[in-house]
């Protein structure tokens, strides 16, 4: 199976800006159960210096900056994946110890660990206890756009009972490591399957965000606490590290005295 992903972001300044450096993970990466066939990436203004690199966790990155005087930026990645078929988890050639403690993102806490305890009782199998994890998510709280921003708290959000993909990933892997086991953030797209009859419109499916357990001598599984699934062929990855921060869509610095807007459309199309 295979997807086309065409991934738009645009900002618009209120004042010009005369310089910008920035820091691009939209590129997926290849795993044991997608292989990325092809990407091109469109910038405008044309960057003065681009570089491609792999970061510390293995994300594709890509650096570039804008050193003339510009009052938008688009930045366009249109990528190709191809879907495997696997048997089995991914077993991690990583160091999972790093995902094992808390980040500024994912800080824990007495209610945190108390919610995650619930479902990781003394004796019962890992797995067992991230579906529990996963499911009571999805019952107790409530999925609510617009009602946070990546510097919105988990203690906001428990307290609240709502959030978006972001927070309940956040709050899964926090859970988790409150109980001393490893858990990575994963970021990328899910497509959205429009009712029969119906014909899908451009750049309605999302960025999403989901976690990844690790249980030893099976190795990482995925579980969508947005949805209450078991990530499969809808779910394509982008990239993972230990929160939202390690891997960010777009991030960087501007050199300018105004505010600015941001409109982002995603895409995600089956290839036949």
């Amino acid at each position: 199976m295979r997807y086309s992903i065409h991934h738009k972001t645009i900002y618009t300044y209120l004042e010009a800006v005369s310089v910008c450096h920035n820091v691009l993970r939209l590129v997926p990466r290849d795993t044991g159960r997608q292989v990325c066939k092809g990407v091109t990436v469109r910038i405008h203004p044309e960057p003065d210096s681009l570089q491609e690199y792999e970061d510390f966790f293995g994300n594709k990155v890509i650096y570039f900056s804008i050193e003339k005087e510009h009052g938008e930026l688009t930045v366009v990645v249109h990528s190709e994946i191809e879907r495997r078929e696997v048997v089995g988890q991914e077993i991690s050639v990583e160091d999972v110890s790093q995902y094992v403690f808390a980040t500024p993102m994912t800080g824990g806490g007495p209610e945190i660990e108390a919610y995650a305890r619930v479902s990781f009782q003394p004796g019962r199998p890992v797995l067992e206890a991230g579906l529990d994890l996963m499911r009571r998510i999805y019952t107790d709280f409530e999925f609510t756009p617009g009602f946070s921003t990546v510097s919105t708290p988990l203690s906001v959000v428990m307290r609240e009972r709502k959030g978006v993909c972001q927070d309940f990933a956040h709050l899964a892997i926090a859970c988790v490591r409150s109980v001393g086991l490893p858990a990575r953030y994963v970021s990328g797209y899910i497509e959205t399957i429009s009712p029969p009859g119906v014909e899908k419109l451009m750049g309605v499916d999302a960025s999403h965000a989901w976690f990844s357990l690790y249980i030893p001598h099976i190795g990482w599984t995925d579980l969508d606490p947005t949805n209450n699934v078991l990530p499969g062929d809808q779910h394509i990855t982008i990239g993972w590290g230990r929160d939202y921060s390690d891997i960010a869509p777009m991030k960087g610095v501007i050199l300018s005295s105004g505010s600015h807007g941001l409109s982002v459309s995603v895409d995600v199309r089956r290839l036949g």
